[in-house]
């Protein structure tokens, strides 16, 4: 068995899931509104700044936490961008999902149970 053979079968089938076709149906939609792109774009920039900023080991101020909740709650009032961030949850938890089988396959090699 090749392992690596395996990792691109796995990623074959997430390619092909009904997750991944959740998230492609809702971001088609998304992308034919402008205004809704604008949104989730802004959104997704200044998450992914908050995001780079707490990589780098920098705390984002609570105010600004509770900025990105707002404009989080405030997205989700849109039917499509809503569409797609539970898409993309269901995705996520699948992945979590995945990583756990993986490292708990692993646990032996450390003497934990």
């Amino acid at each position: 068995m090749n392992i690596y053979d395996k990792a691109n079968e796995l990623a074959k089938a997430l390619r092909e899931s009904q997750e991944v076709a959740d998230i492609t149906a809702a971001m088609k939609l998304v992308e034919a509104d402008p205004e809704s792109k604008r949104m989730l774009d802004d959104f997704r920039v200044r998450q992914s700044g908050m995001q780079q900023a707490m990589m780098n080991g920098e705390m984002p101020a609570q105010e600004e936490m509770e900025k990105m909740e707002k404009l989080f709650d405030t997205l989700s009032l849109n039917l499509n961008i809503r569409r797609l961030f539970e898409a993309e949850q269901r995705l996520s938890v699948i992945i979590q999902d995945i990583n756990k089988i993986i490292t708990d396959s692993l646990q032996d090699l450390y003497g934990q149970n």
